[in-house]
């Protein structure tokens, strides 16, 4: 870069005149060392500005592969607590799925006997009506045959103990004719 000591200032012709030389040299021999101190000044500062760039740029590197490796390990270490929980809880549903189907065959068993002990109880049921029922049946019977027998027997006994309506009848229309008079009696 060039100072602006070393710069040339070009004159209206375009030609570099005595005069222009004159005006540097003195600008030169009044500015010339304060514009070098100052280059120097802004060469360090571009210098410590440029390294200072360097190192925020190496600290945020260093900073990011930091939290990059930080992340990642917190990313495995959920992955992995993920994975403990899926298994644990796979195992839980596995547990609970085979205590189902253990129950499930208890109470399909259970159900089984069940029926078999009504079927039992149901056979035994009928075979103890059946046999009260021709108990039933055959005291009805008995019964009947009884009060048949019964009935018969207090039949003879009124018809030959008591009058005949028939025979009651004729005696009546024999006597309600003697009272009149009107009686012809047969001969014998």
């Amino acid at each position: 870069m060039a100072s602006p000591a070393e710069a040339k200032i070009p004159n209206a012709s375009g030609k570099e005149g005595g005069e222009g030389a004159n005006v540097d040299k003195i600008r030169d021999i009044l500015f010339g060392s304060q514009m070098r101190d100052y280059e120097k000044r802004f060469a360090r500062l571009e210098d410590n500005v440029t390294k200072a760039v360097e190192n925020l740029r190496e600290d945020l590197a260093k900073r990011f592969d930091t939290l990059s490796g930080f992340m990642q390990q917190e990313v495995d270490s959920l992955s992995q607590r993920l994975k403990t929980e899926k298994g644990e809880r796979t195992d839980g549903f596995k547990e609970i799925s085979r205590e189902l189907k253990d129950a499930a065959k208890g109470l399909e068993k259970k159900l089984g006997q069940l029926e078999e002990s009504a079927a039992d109880g149901q056979s035994e049921l009928r075979s103890k009506i059946l046999e009260h029922s021709k108990a039933v049946m055959n005291e009805i019977d008995m019964l009947r045959r009884e009060t048949a027998a019964a009935l018969d027997s207090e039949v003879e006994v009124l018809r030959n103990e008591k009058t005949d309506r028939a025979a009651l009848a004729d005696l009546f229309a024999e006597f309600s004719l003697r009272l009149k008079n009107d009686l012809e009696l047969p001969e014998k």
